[in-house]
């Protein structure tokens, strides 16, 4: 008899073991936790302090006309869009590890961050001007040799960056980068550098917004420039979806009224 229960409890022991292990086995076969392409969620990298494609609205929300843009985008996807505003330099690089979809924030087009991301059609013209202090013309003409031996501020990572940065334009005393344009505005109105090289829009926002203490010097533009949206490398299938919604935006007329609704905003 005890013969036949130790039997009977080694089936029931084996039989409960079993069930454990399917049950475990079962729960690591869910799906891990995705990237941020999949779910209901378009995520999209950008720094709101480059007005007007994008700022932050009466309401405290980030708007502008690239955030127009990506929901237009998002809707094509059938997504809701959701905006983490961070430093340019660390959207970019948001992009590339795969932490947003995309990154929509007045990004121009060069070869090597072709090697590290992937760009959709150029969607607007970018006109790169000199911002100076009013009050103190130390830089006067808006050319690249008069950028010689100047203090100059740009946006760390973008463009203008890139340009003054390289000694075949000019050759400039000290490039000063920042995050926020609002930091190098402080600085050039209390003279600690000479001037601002930035996009024409943001630039007249600037302005505007320092009641004509700032101005931009009149002129040819620096250089001139076009913005497009970063994806992840080798993501097409997003890319083709943001390619749609930038042709049809463009066909219709679309775009150019975003344009307008966020001009000197």
């Amino acid at each position: 008899m005890k013969k036949l229960m130790k039997i009977v409890m080694a089936l029931m022991m084996a039989f409960v073991l079993a069930a454990c292990g399917n049950a475990q086995n079962a729960e690591n076969t869910e799906p891990a936790e995705q990237g941020a392409s999949s779910g209901e969620k378009l995520i999209v990298g950008l720094e709101a302090g480059f007005p007007p494609y994008e700022y932050i609205g009466d309401g405290g929300e980030v708007v502008g006309i690239d955030i127009d843009i990506s929901k237009k985008i998002a809707e094509k996807l059938g997504k809701e869009l959701e905006v983490k505003d961070m430093d340019f330099d660390g959207a970019l690089l948001a992009v590339q590890s795969g932490k947003v979809d995309m990154v929509a924030s007045g990004v121009s087009v060069t070869e090597e961050r072709e090697k590290q991301m992937d760009f959709s059609e150029r969607y607007v013209d970018s006109t790169e001007v000199v911002v100076v202090n009013a009050a103190n013309l130390t830089v006067e003409t808006p050319t690249w040799d008069a950028l010689n031996d100047k203090i100059v501020a740009v946006q760390q990572g973008n463009i203008a960056d890139i340009q003054v940065s390289n000694p075949e334009n000019t050759q400039p005393k000290e490039v000063k980068r920042y995050t926020k344009f609002v930091q190098a505005t402080e600085d050039l109105k209390n003279g600690k550098v000479d001037c601002i090289v930035m996009d024409q829009l943001p630039a007249e926002e600037l302005v505007a917004a320092n009641n004509d203490t700032l101005k931009i010097l009149e002129g040819e533009p620096l250089f001139v420039d076009q913005y497009a949206i970063a994806v992840q490398k080798g993501n097409q299938e997003l890319l083709d979806q943001i390619n749609t919604v930038i042709k049809e935006l463009k066909e219709s007329g679309e775009l150019d009224k975003i344009m307008e609704n966020h001009a000197q905003k």
